[in-house]
């Protein structure tokens, strides 16, 4: 890998604070992992729409507390404080419009071809070999100003394959600039941070409601799980098989087996087998 250029916290808060969507902002060259210590924030009253931005992160985690690789200035690592005024049953959809957010951002800013496997990867690829390059975490956070979430986006940006692990479900790593992407990081996570604020504004403004605020068939649109033959694991010696048909108003995969018959899954590593 080459010498990055370092993010500039004035010139993000310049464009994304003053006057912009969100309340603050912060880059730190070096923590554990953005999704922590905005917990912390959370619990001491940080503002709705905190952002915080890593260079690099010792300790980064996507979901089932799976390790994340986090070198310095060759991703974006960051992580947004959420206060959101709707109802508790819409918060689970938060990591999956955070996923539209992403995936439309990507497509536009660079090119690569996205999509999303469900619930929040996203893959980059040509869509013959889809390999992932980024992951997002949601984290609920009970404080003094009431629940809180805190979002975490982990963006492969400059890394090269061979530096980067293997992916939940066996997929290969990739990122950005393995795909053939010239990215400008600064512009990349502006451009990032304005499409989520603009999804989060659309799904508050509908309380919630994926369906009204159109957010349900941004997302069908972008999943490339649905039409797959799957195979969900649910658990050290659980598994469900079967085609993926449809994402729910609650965000959950359903899945036809071969007996005709439909599950629900609101949890789980999905496996793409192949094209139904």
């Amino acid at each position: 890998m080459g010498v990055p250029v370092l993010l500039d916290g004035e010139r993000l808060r310049a464009r994304l604070v003053d006057g912009g969507p969100f309340a603050a902002l912060d880059v730190v060259t070096t923590t554990g992992s953005t999704n922590t210590d905005l917990v912390a924030a959370a619990g001491r009253g940080a503002s709705d729409r905190t952002v915080l931005i890593a260079e690099e992160q010792h300790a980064g985690r996507g979901r089932m507390q799976r390790q994340w690789a986090s070198p310095r200035g060759h991703g974006l690592f960051l992580s947004v404080l959420l206060r959101p005024k709707v109802p508790q049953a819409a918060i689970a959809w938060l990591p999956l419009i955070a996923g539209v957010a992403l995936a439309e951002t990507v497509d536009r800013a660079t090119g690569v071809p996205a999509t999303l496997k469900w619930p929040n990867d996203l893959l980059l690829g040509d869509g013959g070999e889809w390999s992932k390059g980024a992951g997002i975490l949601a984290e609920a956070v009970a404080g003094p100003d009431g629940m809180a979430i805190v979002l975490g986006m982990g963006i492969n940006v400059f890394q090269q394959r061979e530096d980067l692990p293997r992916g939940a479900g066996g997929l290969p790593a990739t990122s950005l600039a393995a795909e053939g992407a010239e990215v400008d990081r600064e512009e990349f996570a502006v451009a990032l941070l304005t499409s989520f604020a603009e999804v989060d504004d659309r799904w508050r403004g509908a309380a919630g409601d994926v369906v009204a605020s159109g957010l349900l068939d941004r997302y069908r649109r972008l999943c490339s799980t649905l039409g797959q033959q799957v195979r969900v694991e649910l658990g050290a010696d659980d598994q469900l098989r079967g085609v993926a048909t449809d994402i729910d108003e609650t965000g959950r995969l359903v899945v036809r087996s071969a007996d005709g018959g439909t599950t629900a899954v609101s949890a789980g590593d999905v496996v793409h087998l192949r094209r139904a």
